[in-house]
């Protein structure tokens, strides 16, 4: 494990806590920052059991989502992100606590020059950052075009390995501009980053062979929990009420047939939940029997889940499910929907 990791680790198990909303009222107690933290290691051996058999760095890409120009994603290659790549930043970093007062020259994309190419959103709307690992950081837009905050592909002249936050590293300028080490604090630079979200994309979940929108969602019987969430990034620590749609409803309306013995995939846009060796599996009797829900809307006021929480559909899991289920993992960003033989 690398020098670096601990610290990243933190960031994960800690999330909730320095991303929180203003909404926040509890603070986790011990037993939570611990559960969390086991969490984030066990998350962390699987990306690095990835990243020891992973392709070669020149195959890795960016993708763009949200409020993009022509309403379409954007594919970046490895060829396109180097050729984009003229911005350089000086400044310390502090993921590397073995380093903490060296500067060190990154070159990397300008996200200002990407927002100039692709985004066709007002100067107000967020702009979220998602890793291979699930984490996520958001940036103000204007912020984004005000500061050279960069993703970074080099550290002084060498490519960013792996254990480093590498290929894509989103760092902040921070020793041009002090004040945005209270503003974007190390908690907000994100490793081995894979996709921009400008805004918040429309509702596109898969499912069978077919994509329902928000409207087809809404249109389904809406459930209502209360109860502890595990997206942690951005989310109160205390109960939340989470509204939603259960997975047998959406799975009938689209058609799927649910065989008693079969599983329910759940794959949200990071890399880490489209796992084939370990994926999110729920099996048939706890689709039948529970409310798993696709949550679209949270809080009292029945808010829609913005970017930056995982949004705008995410997986939830209630308390009272009788049927035990091995793992359970709380996706965000949940794009897609496949019955399996389980």
């Amino acid at each position: 494990m690398s020098k670096t990791f601990p610290t990243r680790l933190l960031s994960l198990a800690l999330g909730s806590v320095a991303l929180c909303l203003t909404a926040c009222s509890n603070e986790p107690t011990d037993a939570q920052i611990e559960a969390w933290r086991q969490e984030a290691i066990a998350q962390n051996d699987q990306i690095a059991a990835f990243h020891a058999n992973s392709k070669e760095q020149q195959e890795w890409h960016l993708d763009i989502h949200g409020q993009t120009k022509n309403g379409k994603p954007v594919k970046l290659t490895w060829q396109q992100l180097q050729s984009l790549a003229t911005t350089h930043v000086p400044t310390t970093d502090l993921n590397h606590p073995s380093n903490l007062g060296e500067v060190f020259n990154f070159r990397g994309v300008s996200v200002a020059t990407l927002l100039d190419r692709f985004s066709s959103a007002d100067p107000n709307t967020e702009i979220t950052f998602v890793a291979f690992d699930a984490f996520r950081s958001t940036v103000q837009q204007v912020d984004a075009r005000r500061y050279p905050i960069i993703l970074a592909l080099e550290r002084n002249g060498k490519p960013l390995a792996r254990d480093q936050g590498g290929p894509l590293y989103l760092v902040f300028p921070q020793v041009q501009y002090p004040e945005l080490r209270s503003k974007y604090d190390d908690q907000f630079w994100a490793f081995y980053v894979t996709d921009l979200i400008i805004g918040t994309e429309p509702v596109n979940l898969k499912v069978g062979g077919q994509y329902l929108d928000a409207a087809a969602l809404e249109k389904l019987p809406q459930v209502t929990i209360e109860t502890e969430v595990n997206y942690k990034i951005a989310w109160p620590t205390g109960k939340v009420k989470l509204q939603g749609v259960r997975l047998r409803d959406v799975l009938a309306t689209a058609g799927v047939k649910l065989p008693a013995d079969s599983a329910v995939v759940v794959r949200g846009k990071s890399p880490i939940y489209r796992n084939g060796k370990n994926p999110i599996s729920l099996p048939m009797a706890a689709v039948q029997n529970c409310n798993l829900l696709l949550v679209t809307r949270w809080g009292e006021n029945r808010q829609l889940i913005p970017a930056k929480m995982g949004g705008p559909v995410a997986l939830a899991y209630p308390k009272d499910c009788a049927v035990d289920i091995p793992e359970k993992r709380w996706v965000t960003l949940v794009e897609e929907l496949e019955v399996t033989a389980n």
